[in-house]
């Protein structure tokens, strides 16, 4: 009896030690999601896609304006539908963005989004008295979260996470793998990173700023910039990547929500780091509505961030930075 206990033992003793002993190595995992694609590196002694793809779809199931059965869609159709942390994490945020930028970030932006053919619903008319009309369902102060539940001040009200959402996948899946022991990793979705710990070099990781040339295929990665770090959280927002022509009118994918209309001016592309992904996401998004100058503002009233503003002056690129901005982190 005591030596098939001591053999019992020894058995797990040595499973333990084969556990613990696995080395770590950098797994890389990648695909399809949102509507984009995902690269995502971490450090650790098993392959974790599943456990990335679960986080994936929580997101999808919580925010995507393309499954019809998500959260977002089925508020957009005005049913009575109980909103998960996820969701309640992204609207909250949100709405501190949309309170800092004066409106400039808005969820309620989804009619405007449709009408001019980048959202999830698109319609085709857009004459001005359309434009006016769907003014009339706009506003992030007509909606309010209570008792897990969203409440609009009228019907025709609804939203559109895009400009949100992609920041916050790469904050939920960091997160989740740092839960598991994982310090080394980077999360790329769709140009929004999330960056913690060091590369497979054991260097810091080193992030590119694209080159903002007009190119609906995304072949393009010339890069203007970029920066290393060891805890980074940033999103790109640009005109450079979804837009269409008009006529003679370039129609970008950046829509005005107080006004009604695609942003036109010099600022091609807004880059933001701050203490959340999500948050750079959407401060992002209110830079390349807000322009220059008015992007500048913001950001440097907001301790947690800082920017990095390609804008078109003449026949070249001119870069503005806040004054917290630094290459190296």
């Amino acid at each position: 009896m005591v030596t098939a206990l001591a053999l019992i033992a020894l058995s797990v003793g040595l499973l333990v030690w084969n556990i613990e002993d696995k080395p770590k190595q950098f797994f890389r995992n990648e695909g399809h999601v949102f509507g984009t694609v995902y690269h995502i590196q971490y450090e650790y002694d098993r392959d974790l896609h599943d456990t990335i793809l679960l986080c994936l779809n929580e997101v999808d199931s919580a925010l995507s304006m393309f499954n019809p059965a998500s959260t977002i869609s089925r508020i957009n159709r005005n049913e009575d539908v109980t909103t998960d942390s996820d969701f309640e994490k992204v609207f909250q945020q949100a709405q501190e963005v949309s309170e800092l930028s004066g409106g400039a970030f808005d969820l309620t932006v989804a009619p405007l989004v449709n009408a001019w053919g980048f959202g999830f619903d698109n319609e085709s008319e857009r004459t001005p008295e359309k434009i006016d009309s769907l003014l009339q369902t706009i506003g992030w102060q007509n909606v309010q979260l209570s008792n897990h539940r969203i409440v609009k001040s009228m019907s025709g009200i609804q939203l559109d996470a895009s400009a949100i959402a992609k920041g916050y996948a790469c904050d939920k899946v960091a997160d989740r793998l740092c839960r598991l022991g994982v310090e080394n990793l980077l999360v790329e979705i769709g140009g929004e990173v999330v960056a913690e710990g060091k590369n497979s070099q054991g260097k810091p990781w080193s992030i590119g700023i694209t080159k903002p040339v007009d190119d609906t295929s995304g072949q393009q990665q010339e890069l203007q910039d970029k920066l290393q770090s060891t805890h980074l959280c940033l999103a790109t927002s640009g005109n450079y990547r979804n837009f269409y022509y008009e006529g003679a009118q370039k129609r970008s994918h950046t829509i005005d929500p107080r006004t009604g209309y695609p942003v036109r001016h010099s600022l091609l592309s807004a880059t933001v780091t701050a203490s959340s992904c999500m948050r750079a996401d959407a401060l992002a998004t209110a830079c390349m509505v807000l322009g220059d100058s008015a992007a500048l503002q913001l950001i440097e009233s907001i301790p947690d961030a800082a920017c990095y503003l390609i804008t078109a002056q003449e026949d070249s690129l001119v870069v503005l930075t806040s004054s917290n901005w630094t290459p190296i982190r």
